[in-house]
């Protein structure tokens, strides 16, 4: 029997033409596209995804890709220096005084997690822009309004990901979440498995503010420290997360009072990996100097890639200041959120991993 992919190079081809005999490929995978500069010297980037000035090989737009829907936010999603796909996924939303963040960690046992985290990221991403409630004037059922809504959009993430799940997969689509909302002078966090949000003041004590569903977590809340538990062989083996096979969809809630500058950061453990303590996220932030969003995303990822990138790494940041809280009680207009509505350039299915 004939193997036949009519899009190879080369081939010349009429419907008409093709043997009785001949195997069709299924859901033939297409080129993902490449950025436009080389990430290394900002040269061109040739048809065959080579820079044409250093030759470099350059990450296409699933292996890696950035955001940053306003000024006080920026992520980077990279596949690191290992794994043959990035099965990590980012989305963010912003305007001047509230934003959106979400990190999703496809399981790489799990088939299509790749697909399953993007369609989970952008899902929640786009609900909880839309909606945002105020509770009835006080902080508490403010609180209890955000934490509603956050959990209904982990649940409608979970639909996203088993639409993208083979009904009859044995081993089906399975990803993790992180979600930090800010508005105002707060900040609201909601997770399933392992990818976490951190709170990293300018002074003052840096805070991990989700709490992992995973072996290790078992092990710290049992009294091995955190050092032991999360080098153990079973650590990241995850006890929630987002698929057709979920057992627990109820996601760890948190929120934070901001009170003075500082970062938000939603990341995978691609990141974390390397520096798990609060404290040694914030020791690294603190050691570049005065950075932008944008720059601090990408000078962590590069950091993390530089101790191995031995997992896909996502990072999303967003700036707090005085001029975020200012804002709101402007009722500033929101800005552009085209750069991520607007993502139809990232595809959806990556390339093969044959």
């Amino acid at each position: 029997m004939n193997l036949f992919n009519s899009r190879a190079p080369g081939v010349e081809w009429n419907p008409q033409d093709e043997p009785e005999d001949t195997l069709r490929i299924a859901n033939e995978p297409t080129l993902d596209p490449y950025p436009t500069a080389c990430l290394a010297c900002q040269g061109e980037i040739g048809f065959d995804g080579y820079c044409l000035q250093c030759g470099e090989k350059a990450k296409n737009l699933r292996e890696r890709y950035d955001l940053s829907p306003t000024d006080w936010v920026s992520g980077v999603c990279d596949i690191g220096q290992v794994h043959i796909r990035n099965e990590d996924a980012l989305a963010c939303l912003g305007d001047a005084c509230r934003a959106v963040l979400v990190v999703c960690d496809g399981v790489t046992t799990s088939e299509d997690s790749d697909v399953a985290s993007m369609a989970a990221a952008r899902t929640a991403c786009e609900q909880l822009w839309t909606n945002n409630p105020q509770g009835v004037g006080t902080q508490s059922s403010r609180t209890a309004a955000v934490y509603g809504t956050l959990t209904k959009a982990v649940l409608a993430a979970n639909q996203a990901v088993i639409d993208k799940t083979d009904p009859h997969s044995l081993n089906s689509a399975a990803s993790t979440i992180a979600i930090a909302i800010i508005d105002s002078n707060a900040v609201f966090c909601a997770n399933l498995g392992d990818s976490r949000v951190y709170w990293l003041p300018d002074s003052g004590e840096p805070a991990l503010l989700t709490k992992d569903h995973s072996l290790a977590q078992v092990d710290i809340e049992a009294g091995t420290k955190r050092a032991e538990a999360e080098s153990s062989p079973f650590a990241h083996t995850i006890t929630r997360w987002l698929g057709l096979d979920a057992v627990e969809l109820d996601p760890f809630l948190a929120s934070q009072e901001l009170e003075q500058p500082g970062w938000i950061l939603v990341c995978s453990d691609g990141l974390w990996n390397y520096a798990s303590e609060a404290k040694a996220l914030a020791a690294i932030v603190g050691s570049i100097e005065d950075p932008s969003p944008e720059q601090l995303a990408t000078r962590l990822v590069a950091w993390a890639n530089e101790q191995g990138g031995h997992d896909n790494i996502t990072v999303a940041v967003a700036r707090f200041s005085e001029r975020i809280s200012e804002a709101e009680d402007q009722g500033v207009a929101l800005s552009s959120t085209d750069n991520f509505l607007d993502q139809d350039s990232i595809p959806t299915q990556p390339v093969s991993a044959d």
